[in-house]
Order: structure tokens, then C-alpha cells, then sequence
């Protein structure tokens, strides 16, 4: 195994394992702060998903050593739903299809990925 080659690896490895880190700690501190408030609202749900899913993505990393493709568009859907509850009534509606949209165009390719 080449110098670069090694670096490569050993920098992927420890760049995935500061996300999971980090993505635990946001987690934590995200539950901490539903705690404080008492409610759990329909965005907070969506956020814990998009962190258990940038967890299994780390997870399949490391057991697999390569990152399947529809992970990361199983998050861009999710964080896209996120977004759209979220927002605002009074948005344009031509936002709201857009984004909806978009969240077609991602299902339509994972599903085509996952073939």
C-alpha cells in the first residue's frame, strides 16, 4: 500500500469517526433541549432521523468500507420534509412545490440507485 494510499484511508476512517462523534453529541443535545421544552414536535422527529441515518451511514462505512449511494439521498428527503413542515404558512406556494418536487425527483432516485 502506497503513502497516499494510507493517508487516504486513515483520513477517511477518522473523519467518519469525528462525524459519528459529533453527530452523537448533536443528537444528546438536541434530546436535552426537547427535555427542556416538554414537547416533541414533528421537526424534532425528522432531526433524530437524519441523525440515526448519518449514523448507519458511518456504521455501513466501517463494516463495508464504502458508502452505499441511497443513504445520503435518504437524508437529502428527510432533511427536505424536515424543512418543509417547518416552514412557514404564508411561503410561497411555488417554494413549497419546488421542494416537493425535489423530494420526488430524490425518491425516484434512490429508487432507481437501489435497482
Amino acid at each position: 500500500m502506497d503513502r497516499t494510499h494510507l493517508i487516504t484511508v486513515v483520513s477517511e476512517k477518522v473523519l467518519l469517526a469525528i462525524i459519528g462523534v459529533a453527530t452523537c453529541i448533536a443528537a444528546g443535545q438536541h434530546l436535552y433541549s426537547m427535555y427542556l421544552s416538554m414537547q416533541i414536535m414533528l421537526a424534532d422527529l425528522f432531526l433524530l432521523f437524519i441523525f440515526t441515518e448519518i449514523l448507519a451511514m458511518v456504521a455501513a462505512f466501517y463494516s463495508s468500507k464504502r458508502i452505499p449511494v441511497t443513504l445520503p439521498i435518504i437524508i437529502a428527503i428527510t432533511a427536505l420534509c424536515r424543512l418543509i413542515v417547518m416552514q412557514n404558512k404564508d411561503m410561497d406556494a411555488l417554494i413549497i412545490i419546488a421542494e416537493a418536487s425535489a423530494v420526488i425527483i430524490l425518491a425516484g432516485a434512490a429508487y432507481i440507485m437501489s435497482l
